[in-house]
């Protein structure tokens, strides 16, 4: 159990840096475009992109460094993914409010004594957020756009599957780092499901969590083929830790993915914590990274 409390202290904390660095939203709730009066709160930045995907108004977003869709210009932000601001929310009166499930754990007590009956959407690979986008388009009548999105998923993993039919499956160590220390990010990670989807072979199969403490002797011994680099929160910062962690432990050297050149640093945006509409785009540039020869 206190295994289990640790990882998801962790993962709580990736979430805190990776969906808010921003509560200045307003305490007046604003005028909303909601014509089909729905009031849906998103607090999180991956479930507010599928909801512009879907042609789906809200009158609550979560506040974020990140360039949230246009379509919700002018709405309130109602604080970060791991801290929402409770009385806000309830100001707005919402009908739903939509969270994830990798946190699930953190705020469902907390949503639960304030009365709020949150909705926590399952983004942990491509195919349960394939689930829940035609959930969703079935309860809001948007049916068509949820089809056409998941459509053009099924797609991109098809064309990726004839890509690597006949190539050898190259060995991949995931690193998740936020400022200050990183993990390593198992085959039940949404990164490591976008490798699986690839074709790569997670060197950390099997284990029953998405992350885990490094240990780089341990390490060492999977010598992978590739490291893939994934930072969050302050990606610029979190970079040059990594950069700092190669130069300065003697050991990395000796891995043959930095031997060969083979270590890369992914972009955030692509690569979140959870599933997002930029999954085709991620699966691409991993696509790029796996197999460079094409």
């Amino acid at each position: 159990m206190k295994r289990k409390l640790f990882f998801i202290s962790i993962i709580s904390s990736l979430f805190l840096f990776s969906c808010s660095t921003n509560n200045d939203a307003t305490a007046e709730p604003k005028e909303n475009n909601d014509p089909e009066n729905n009031r849906i709160v998103a607090t999180t930045v991956a479930v507010t992109e599928i909801m512009d995907v879907l042609e789906i108004d809200l009158i609550g977003i979560p506040s974020s460094y990140k360039v949230l869709p246009e379509r919700y210009d002018g709405i309130t932000e109602v604080g970060g993914a791991h801290s929402p601001d409770l009385e806000l929310i309830m100001s707005l009166q919402p009908k739903e409010v939509m969270s994830v499930s990798t946190i699930k754990y953190d705020l469902e007590t907390v949503f639960d004594d304030a009365d709020i009956d949150a909705r926590y959407v399952n983004l942990d690979s491509i195919d349960n957020m394939n689930e829940e986008i035609l959930s969703i388009g079935k309860q809001y009548d948007r049916e068509e756009q949820a089809e056409k999105i998941v459509s053009d998923f099924e797609e991109k993993t098809k064309e990726i599957e004839e890509k690597i039919a006949d190539k050898e499956s190259p060995k991949v160590l995931i690193l998740m780092g936020v400022p200050g220390s990183y993990l390593v990010a198992t085959d039940r990670s949404y990164i490591g499901d976008l490798v699986a989807k690839t074709g790569g072979e997670n060197v950390f199969s099997g284990e029953s969590v998405e992350y885990l403490a490094s240990n780089t002797e341990y390490l060492q011994q999977s010598n992978p083929d590739i490291i893939l680099r994934a930072a969050h929160g302050m990606p610029e910062e979190v970079v040059e830790m990594f950069d700092k962690e190669f130069k300065e432990n003697d050991i990395w050297k000796h891995f043959d993915a930095v031997k060969n050149d083979r270590v890369y640093d992914l972009d955030e945006l692509l690569f979140g914590t959870t599933a997002s509409i930029a999954a085709v785009e991620a699966l691409d540039e991993l696509f790029e990274m796996l197999y460079p020869e094409g």
